[in-house]
């Protein structure tokens, strides 16, 4: 081969090859990994269903109370959850308030599965799980339960376009439109 081949072939190839592995790393992330909390059938993380919201926010898991889903009534609560998760916690109606449901948009994986995962890739991880597509026309979503004897109650929402979960409750998804 002519110089002028061997330096075009490695002017291309070798920053090709380069970014190869950067990009895989990117995807898997071991930083992300590793600081991901787990999602149980019980909570995540150190958010428990049950654990009164006085308790959550003095150990710094949760945002101040506001006013929840008006159609849970008129006393209805819930609360940011703060980092490295995002989310919300809602609570029950009579004191002392407790976590009722878990809304994770971020930072928690439930068996590996996090934020962006497809169908797929809920089913590997949890073999009984449900697809339920009676959502996908009025919400746009389509749910994936997890039921007790398959892993916990567990519900992942599935965006109808995108095909990817945008979120992860315990232990189901809350509707407050």
């Amino acid at each position: 081969m002519s110089r002028f081949r061997w330096g075009l072939l490695a002017a291309v190839v070798l920053p090709a090859s380069l970014l190869v592995p950067v990009a895989v790393q990117a995807d898997r992330n071991p930083e992300a990994v590793a600081s991901a909390k787990r999602i149980t059938p019980s909570g995540v993380g150190a958010v428990k269903i049950g654990r009164t919201a006085a308790d959550l926010r003095q150990q710094g898991l949760i945002g101040r109370l506001r006013k929840g889903c008006e159609l849970a009534g008129p006393n209805a609560r819930s609360a940011r959850l703060l980092a490295p998760l995002r989310g919300s916690v809602d609570f029950s109606q009579t004191t002392p308030r407790r976590a009722r449901t878990i809304v994770v948009r971020g930072g928690a994986r439930a068996r590996g599965v996090g934020i962006g995962a497809r169908i797929r890739r809920i089913r590997a991880a949890f073999p009984r799980a449900r697809v339920d597509h009676s959502t996908d026309a009025q919400f746009g979503i389509t749910l994936v339960k997890i039921p007790p004897n398959g892993g916990g109650r567990i519900q992942f929402a599935v965006d109808v376009d995108t095909k990817r979960t945008t979120l992860i409750a315990v232990p189901r998804v809350p509707f407050c439109e």
